[in-house]
């Protein structure tokens, strides 16, 4: 590998200009393909053959006006007190103005709603005081009827007496017709009162299919007790977090327009005011904090800016391919965030390596052109192996078989891979057009030179207690066994909170503390409960028929299903909102009493899940979707993928580890290094943004579970990071022990030589990640959070202290390995021992060829 790079850093350097013009031609191409053919991000999760998409798609099909999306629009007013009528009218005309915006399908009155819903009780004790007088004109009719029916039957007795004493008698006839037709008012007044009791207990049981759904609706409330607060629901023509921003945003426009004096504040979901866009102020600050470490580092702004500028190109190109794709396939808008946060760290890392390899190099006295190719050759075949580290791990997310994770993986990968392709062709490119202006005058006259690149008389030679970590590592290895306890110990305590791990998805209550988002959700959570934040969607799914119901038929339907869902622990109110074209399929919106992101909604829903078993007795099949439910669902489907996937991640680690550093044991250590690394960032996690510590300090508005996805990315980053400093810091100690030195001289003597360089990268790194934990998008938080700390601990503790401790205890046993794999492995000759053996063999066999052309034959 060391070879192939020696080239190519060589041939870069001689073509530096036709190199870095290709660069730019392709970011100017790619940047162009995005701004013309991309399209809006998205912040749906969609996860296709998952029961809560199904159910969906059902509704979908079904109830086309029930499943487009939906987002709120809270109203309160600025003095607290209940709407007046003229604030009720800025209500309508703000109602008929959003009427008319793009993709809207419909608005809700809050006040026609609730009004209808406080007089359906009024209408339900009417009918039953009706049915009552009904059935109270239904007895006095039965006893009229008895009394008829008597009647006759006396008569009839009487003629038979008549009949029995004279035969003859001719008033006979007369008494039997009128017999006849009291017999026959008797029957027709018994058939009419038996179809008004038919009627009647038609009534009744739909008076009780009424009370029932009633009850199930009781405590639905779409205008506050108070009356100073109101919910208006406007309904999409498609989920609203994959609408354009325009369109969304011109639904906030409109409010604000209308009730501008009104004394009406409104404040919009987090459907409607979601941003979208991947860089905000929080990444900026990141990337200043990055270049102020470079500039101490390299000790020089234009050297510094080098890593920083090479970081962004690398970064432009490869997302500007991913924006471009979005004209074949839909983004989600954490994507490319998450690709622009590793990018930019591990592009600004990997050109950090190889230019202060370069440094190095030359203010040791190597010609320039050697310089730039050996850098490449060495720390260049070190930026390779991390970076496909990095890759393999990320793109290894497709195996989750989870759509969402497939692409962020495989998007963040591709811009890892550009960073890595940027490093290795245009760093040497530039360094050589950047000449001897790589290294400040200050830093050439420290170095011993009278001039940049001209050796003076007495060159500084440093002793090794200046040498970088030199006092460090032999603290750290003095005592290794304390060392070893002492990390353990620290790094359990830190990771103890991650028992404790729930996952998640955002909602508005963890946007930022004053944005409209979460100022409608609070305001929901406090005057409608904190549930309808979060309802859930049923669909029951009734046995087919031929023809479709009556309405008493479905309101039966209706009350049976409302019945059986209200009766769940947990539910506070069970609303029908929709009754597919034949009759065969209901929606109910059921809203919990805590909201979504609660553990006891959890239980809510799988207690609701329960419900299908008994529905489907009665023939009825039911399912749930809705944001609640996905939310609970794609956490399940992360959690179950996250064994798995940690498990080839740890099999990877295992054998690339083993192909780079001949051994058995170094792979074990740095796993097993890897894995408190991960412990560590989820404990820490947990402990901010699940529990709420240093919450105001770090913008953690609302407690709650993780980021579902959070643990699988962050193994996935982190394994890759943690496998540049063990490759950086321990392949120093290899090579310093392939040269001679005994294996603990050789800890130090590695160690120093790659600490400064690994503090400063996971210092950047650091700072990169955490600009990323204070970002705008909600999401991408707690990945640069976790992230921030995994890497903190991975190099600072994990590699500088507890990897030397091991290897001091270890000794010659840490680079064991079987003969028998020692032939199977192939040997890639990370550090360039025998790039440098063949050069040295080169220039040697070039010393001879001159000396041979110098001697003068002799006579």
């Amino acid at each position: 590998m060391s070879t192939a790079l020696y080239r190519l850093g060589r041939w870069c350097a001689a073509h530096a200009w036709p190199v870095v013009a290709a660069w730019l031609v392709l970011l100017a191409v790619v940047g162009t393909l995005a701004g013309t053919i991309g399209k809006p991000l998205t912040s749906q999760i969609t996860m296709p053959g998952t029961e809560f998409e199904r159910v969906l798609d059902q509704l979908s099909e079904e109830i086309p006006a029930a499943a487009g999306g939906a987002a709120r629009i809270v109203l309160t007013t600025e003095d607290g007190s209940a709407f007046t009528d003229a604030q009720q009218q800025a209500v309508a005309e703000a109602e008929e103005a959003w009427r008319g915006a793009d993709r809207v399908t419909e608005v809700t009155d809050p006040f026609e709603a609730q009004e209808q819903i406080d007089g359906s009780a009024a209408q339900l004790e009417e009918s039953r005081q009706q049915l009552a007088e009904g059935r109270e004109q239904l007895e006095d009719g039965q006893e009229q009827l008895a009394q008829a029916r008597q009647q006759v039957e006396q008569g009839e007795a009487g003629l038979e007496q008549l009949r029995a004493a004279n035969p003859d008698d001719p008033q006979i006839p007369a008494l039997e017709q009128q017999l006849a037709e009291g017999r026959q008012q008797v029957e027709d007044g018994a058939a009419e009162l038996a179809a008004n009791e038919e009627r009647l207990v038609a009534g009744e049981v739909q008076l009780a299919d009424g009370r029932a759904v009633a009850e199930a609706t009781d405590g639905t409330r779409l205008v506050s007790e108070d009356g100073s607060a109101a919910v208006v629901q406007v309904q999409f023509d498609e989920n609203p977090q994959s609408i354009p921003a325009e369109d969304r945003e011109r639904v906030v426009e409109l409010g604000d327009e209308v009730f501008a004096g009104t004394g009406v504040v409104p404040s919009y979901s987090v459907e409607l005011t979601q941003e979208l866009e991947f860089v905000g102020p929080g990444e900026i600050l990141g990337l200043t904090v990055a270049l102020v470490v470079l500039v101490v580092v390299l000790g020089s702004l234009v050297a510094a800016g080098l890593p920083l500028l090479v970081a962004l190109l690398g970064v432009g190109v490869g997302l500007g391919g991913a924006v471009a794709l979005t004209s074949l396939v839909e983004l989600n808008s954490t994507t490319p965030a998450l690709a622009l946060m590793l990018g930019l760290a591990v592009g600004i890392d990997y050109a950090l390596f190889i230019v202060n390899r370069h440094r190095t190099n030359i203010l040791g006295g190597m010609p320039l052109h050697e310089s730039v190719a050996r850098s490449v050759a060495t720390a260049g075949s070190a930026v390779v192996f991390a970076g496909a580290t990095v890759v393999i791990a990320l793109a290894a997310l497709v195996l989750s078989g989870i759509p969402i994770l497939a692409q962020m993986g495989l998007v963040a990968a591709a811009t890892v891979a550009v960073a890595v392709l940027v490093a290795v062709t245009v760093v040497p490119a530039v360094l050589r057009l950047m000449g001897t202006r790589v290294v400040s005058r200050r830093g050439w006259r420290t170095a011993g030179f009278d001039a940049p690149g001209v050796r003076g008389d007495a060159p500084t030679h440093h002793a090794d207690g200046d040498v970088h970590g030199a006092g460090y590592v032999r603290a750290v290895t003095r005592h290794p066994w304390l060392t070893l306890v002492g990390v353990v110990a620290a790094v359990g305590v830190l990771a103890v909170p991650a028992l404790d791990m729930r996952l998640g998805l955002p909602d508005g209550g963890s946007e930022p503390t004053g944005s409209s988002a979460y100022e409608a959700y609070t305001t929901v959570a406090e005057e409608f409960g904190p549930g309808v934040n979060g309802p859930v969607v049923a669909v029951a799914e009734l046995p087919e028929q031929d023809e479709p119901r009556t309405e008493a038929e479905v309101l039966s339907a209706q009350a049976d299903v409302a019945t059986a869902l209200s009766d769940v622990d947990g539910v506070v109110s069970v609303l029908p909102f929709g009754v597919s074209e034949d009759t065969n399929t209901l929606a109910f919106q059921v809203v919990p009493d805590t909201g979504p992101a609660a553990e006891e909604t959890t239980a809510t829903v799988d207690a609701l899940d329960d419900v299908r078993y008994a529905l489907d007795q009665n023939g009825v099949e039911l399912g749930l979707t809705g944001q609640t439910v996905a939310n609970i669902e794609i956490s399940q489907n992360l959690s179950d993928a996250l064994p798995g996937y940690l498990a080839v991640v740890v099999g990877l680690s295992l054998l690339i580890l083993m192909v780079v550093f001949r051994s058995v044991v170094v792979p074990l250590v740095a796993t097993g290094g890897f894995l408190l690394s991960v412990a560590a960032a989820f404990g820490a996690t947990v402990a901010v943004h699940q529990w709420g510590w240093l919450g105001g300090l770090l913008g953690v508005t609302q407690p709650g579970p993780l980021l579902s996805f959070m643990p699988i990315i962050l193994i996935g980053v982190l394994f890759g990071l943690a496998m540049d400093y063990q490759m950086f810091l321990v392949s120093g100690m290899h090579e310093a022990r392939a040269h001679g030195q005994d294996s603990r001289t050789a800890i130090r003597t590695g160690f120093t030589h790659g600490v400064k360089v690994v503090a400063a990268a996971a210092i950047i790194m650091t700072s990169v990640f955490a600009g990323f934990a204070f970002s705008h998008l909600v999401m991408v938080r707690p990945i640069g959070f976790g992230l921030a700390v995994g890497v903190l601990v991975d190099a600072f503790v994990v590699r500088m202290t507890l990897t030397p401790a091991v290897m001091q205890l270890l000794g010659d046993r840490a680079w064991w390995m079987p003969r028998w794999l020692g032939r199977v492995l192939p040997d890639l000759d990370v550090e360039g021992l025998r790039l440098s053996e063949r050069l040295a063999a080169e220039d040697e066999a070039r010393t001879v060829r001159d000396q041979d052309r110098e001697r003068v034959p002799t006579a």
